[in-house]
């Protein structure tokens, strides 16, 4: 892979004479990442794919040993998962869900019956592949994996996955007008009230990241509260609209001075990130737009003025962490369009940024072949194909910008 003289991927080339406009270098884009998902059949590596390896055995089944394998396949810059029995998968809910959104809004873009299609595809197979043993749909990852709050197993649904392939089903609900999709929505948000715990406090409630212990984390609370905000509005549910406000009261009451707010409250979480921020942003934009409680848009300005002067270099160029240029990764890139896009509706200037990212991300993150890669470094740049952190996200976000640029462009590339 090389990079043409005027930066872009050669397998993203501008037309010989002639200069393409920034619609058409997008939409090309995500026509390029599209042929490879469907070259590849949709499947990549995980970042937290490191214990399916052969070698888990030699941790002996120890939490620090699974997680110091497990974080050398991480950040080793060169992909060691060919070599340890690591395979591609295509069987990744959380990338289905970002699927499913992308081509609904691709189907709404250019009114081509393959992107319905595909975006059905895709939620059938999540209908039909839940985790099992709990009180309504809910997901995870197929391996498990060990993390700073323990070792999870595979299939653990997670609050925050869950929440954003809830948004698919909704985003069908209103697209398609097939009222299956809020069964399967409503769902989702007995799993939310039944069977994950929740921390109630005097300055609002969390509700827990995972089923069995009460792990307290902004986003996945936050991202909880705006699905049972949106399904609780369509169906007329007063529970799940008080928890909604519980949990965005909890979120609010802790955000810093500054507007951001740290991972979680616990000393172990106190770092700030890019992609995390944009999740507290969109979903507390979701919770406001579906209920119309304003009490929470002063919260919801300061976090975006801190998001959008914070977490972005002049060329438009993502950082991961509030505080340091590097690594850039591909995830950061994808929630930022894709977050920047919703905040649009109530935030003129972001829909710019938004343009300024995904320039610079098309030009520097995506590969001749059509896929992007996972992450930037200082001295080296790693292109491991992962697909629920990074080409599920991306076209789901480039498909959201191309709407929201409302241009015939779409239309007349499907002619």
């Amino acid at each position: 892979m090389h990079l043409a003289n005027n930066g872009v991927a050669a397998g993203i080339n501008l037309r010989e004479g002639s200069q393409e406009t920034f619609v058409e270098l997008i939409w090309r884009s995500m026509r390029s990442l599209d042929h490879w998902l469907q070259a590849n059949g949709y499947a990549g590596y995980d970042p937290f794919d490191g214990l399916t390896s052969f070698l888990r055995p030699l941790t002996f089944g120890r939490c620090l040993a699974e997680r110091i394998l497990e974080q050398v396949i991480l950040r080793c810059p060169f992909n060691l998962r060919p070599f340890l029995g690591i395979r591609r998968r295509s069987d990744l809910p959380p990338a289905k869900g970002h699927l499913a959104r992308g081509y609904l809004r691709l189907f709404v873009a250019t009114g081509q019956e393959q992107y319905k299609q595909k975006a059905i595809a895709c939620l059938d197979w999540l209908k039909d592949n839940p985790s099992k043993g709990y009180s309504g749909h809910c997901w995870g990852l197929p391996f498990g994996h060990a993390s700073r709050g323990g070792k999870v197993a595979a299939g653990l649904p997670y609050l925050p996955e869950t929440s954003q392939i809830c948004q698919a089903f909704l985003d069908a609900l209103e697209i398609l007008k097939d009222q299956t999709y809020l069964n399967t929505a409503a769902s989702v948000c007995r799993f939310v009230l039944q069977d994950l715990p929740v921390e109630k406090t005097d300055r609002g409630s969390c509700i827990s990241y995972q089923p069995g212990l009460q792990l307290s984390i902004h986003n996945a609370n936050i991202l909880g509260a705006s699905i049972l905000a949106r399904t609780g509005v369509a169906i007329g549910d007063d529970r799940m609209l008080d928890l909604a406000q519980q949990a965005v009261k909890y979120t609010c009451s802790r955000q810093l001075s500054d507007g951001s707010w740290y991972y979680g409250e616990q000393e172990k979480y106190h770092w700030i990130d890019n992609f995390h921020t944009a999740f507290n942003l969109e979903a507390l934009h979701c919770y406001i737009a579906y209920t119309g409680d304003k009490r929470y848009k002063p919260n919801l300005d300061r976090g975006v003025d801190y998001y959008c002067s914070t977490f972005f270099l002049e060329d438009g160029r993502p950082k991961y962490y509030h505080d340091r240029p590097y690594p850039i990764d591909i995830q950061c890139a994808a929630v930022a369009i894709d977050t920047l896009c919703y905040l649009s509706d109530t935030y003129s200037n972001t829909l710019d940024l938004a343009r300024k990212v995904a320039d610079w991300t098309v030009r520097n993150m995506q590969d001749a072949s059509g896929y992007f890669y996972y992450r930037r470094l200082v001295w080296k740049t790693v292109k491991i194909p992962m697909v629920r952190w990074g080409q599920a996200p991306m076209l789901s976000a480039l498909a959201h910008l191309l709407l929201k640029l409302r241009t015939p462009v779409c239309k007349a590339e499907t002619r």
